[in-house]
């Protein structure tokens, strides 16, 4: 901690401001608004007593203590319930299929499929439903050692990261799913004339892919959140994401080819709201150099006088 920073210094400071103040014609209200400037300083200043490092790690053990038990208990309720939410992620599949075929059923081929893709399903959704508590406890271990301002700048990023993930999500199931399975179902052929191909999609397999693409938008929906944090912090500025544009757009089509299934339609689906959520935060970015650039002049102006 500089002496610029430290309370103890600047109580100090108002301690000879106060025993000049009689000799020096300092007035009292001089010195009140020292006394209040330093009591400000010293609530915006991080904990003064630092904790050694076996109290950081006895703490960090207790926050993750917290995020096991928060995970456990999501699990053991999901996994009752997983039959329900295999339903649920299976819905638009299955309302394809019945559309031609009344019958329509997912199938499994190994004795101990189902029994393990409920365990998945009860893990996943309960990381899905435990993130909160994550993200409470990540922030409670790490507020403590950050400025007042700090703590205001870093908490709208904090809510918004699960709201971006559930759009993310959302926007799969509603709409990726259903166009991306339509295209795939077309390939069926149950008519009479020629060979008779029918999709039996498997439990497991359907599983994972619906998974993967999840996840794969409510992470990749996550980039105004990263980029926004680097703009604040100064690693990337909004020159530098305009001019980096044009190689984003190939690195985002090739991101979305890896990650989706190979449809021209779930690539296109990713990588179209992914450079949309770039603009996003090249908006962004532009907003906090502007906020930082008034905050500036004030200072210098400040100063000045």
């Amino acid at each position: 901690m500089t002496a610029d920073g430290d309370p103890k210094v600047e109580e100090e400071q108002v301690d000879a401001a106060a025993a000049e103040s009689d000799g020096d014609g300092l007035s009292k209200e001089h010195v009140d608004a020292l006394t209040d400037e330093s009591q400000t300083r010293s609530s915006n200043h991080p904990e003064e007593n630092r904790m050694t490092m076996m109290e950081h790690l006895v703490e960090l053990r207790r926050r993750l203590m917290w995020c096991v038990v928060a995970l456990l208990a999501a699990f053991g309720v999901c996994v009752f319930f997983a039959s329900e939410i295999f339903d649920f992620l299976s819905r638009p599949l299955m309302d394809i299929l019945r559309q031609d075929n009344e019958n329509a059923k997912l199938i499994y081929t190994k004795l101990y499929e189902v029994f393990f893709t409920e365990i998945k399903i009860g893990f996943y959704a309960a990381a899905f439903l435990a993130f909160p508590i994550f993200a409470i406890q990540i922030w409670k271990f790490v507020a403590p050692g950050l400025y007042s301002n700090e703590k205001a700048a870093f908490r709208p990023f904090l809510m918004a990261t699960p709201i971006l993930f559930f759009a993310g999500g959302a926007m799969v199931y509603y709409f990726i799913m259903p166009l991306a399975w339509e295209f795939f179902a077309a390939f069926q052929n149950t008519g009479e004339n020629g060979s008779r191909i029918e999709l039996l999609p498997k439990v497991e397999e359907y599983l994972s892919l619906a998974i993967k693409l999840i996840f794969a938008f409510g992470i990749a929906f996550q980039l105004p959140v990263v980029l926004t944090l680097l703009a604040k912090v100064g690693i990337v500025s909004s020159k530098g994401l305009s001019k980096f544009r044009k190689y984003a757009v190939v690195l985002v089509f090739i991101m979305a080819a890896v990650l989706t299934p190979p449809d021209i339609i779930s690539q296109i689906g990713l990588a179209i709201p992914i450079l949309l959520l770039y603009e996003v935060s090249i908006f962004l970015a532009r907003m906090i150099e502007k906020k930082r650039a008034e905050e500036d002049a004030k200072l210098d102006a400040e100063l000045a006088e």
